[in-house]
């Protein structure tokens, strides 16, 4: 019997590339204005991705927070420009973070689901992301949330859902986890034995030979999977 239920964030819950980009252009409209001209004209926000995740693998094991990893991300682009200046990049890691959380936009089937499901499972956010529930308009929604930069490891390890255990109380086989991702989700979830999810919401084609135990278009198509699968 399913009694508890985990969910992914990005990609999941919310579009964290159509957030991430905005606040990436907002923030690099206010880099410009502090440093206008031919320094910073030919800064894209593609190419600033492409610092972040260099940064990322390069501090990989020395730095797990990742509002510290952006911030170095940033301080990075600055000195890639020709213009270090760490008050600068605290105040666009700054300017970025507001965004990042406060311009979220929900997918318009998370709040409805996650109302249906509540009151018979404890629902949770098992994410290698910083989607903090408060700051995305998800207050009080989660019984309990576990993010990979806390555990030390990211999904599919399976410390990541045995940590889910401990906080629900529960065995792995009695959790139902959804995401976008085969690799982290469906993979994570398929090792420690409970019930994956794939919220595949372009029908995306598998080529990775990760089988899910399920696939569904919608969170719309959870309440009676879910239901299904605790009788």
């Amino acid at each position: 019997m399913i009694k508890v239920i985990s969910f992914d964030g990005d990609m999941t819950l919310w579009d964290f590339e159509k957030v991430m980009r905005h606040s990436l252009s907002v923030t690099l409209a206010e880099l410009r204005c502090h440093i206008p001209g031919q320094a910073s004209a030919g800064l894209t926000v593609d190419r600033m991705i492409e610092i972040r995740n260099s940064a990322a693998v390069e501090l990989k094991g020395k730095i797990i927070n990742l509002e510290e990893i952006r911030f170095h991300a940033f301080k990075r682009t600055l000195e890639s420009i020709g213009c270090p200046d760490n008050t600068l990049a605290t105040h666009l890691n700054d300017l970025y973070l507001k965004h990042r959380f406060e311009d979220i936009e929900l997918y318009p089937d998370v709040i409805p689901v996650l109302d249906i499901l509540r009151s018979d499972f404890t629902i949770g956010l098992l994410s290698n992301g910083n989607g903090y529930p408060e700051k995305c308009g998800l207050p009080d929604r989660f019984s309990f949330v576990v993010f990979s930069q806390d555990v030390g490891v990211e999904k599919p390890d399976a410390d990541m859902f045995h940590t889910v255990s401990r906080c629900a109380g529960c065995d792995p086989c009695e959790i139902m986890h959804i995401g976008d991702s085969l690799e982290s989700d469906v993979a994570g979830a398929n090792g420690v034995g409970a019930v994956s999810v794939w919220l595949n919401r372009d029908a995306r084609l598998n080529k990775t030979g990760i089988v899910p135990d399920y696939e569904i278009r919608s969170l719309v198509e959870l309440a009676e999977l879910a239901y299904g699968c605790s009788i």
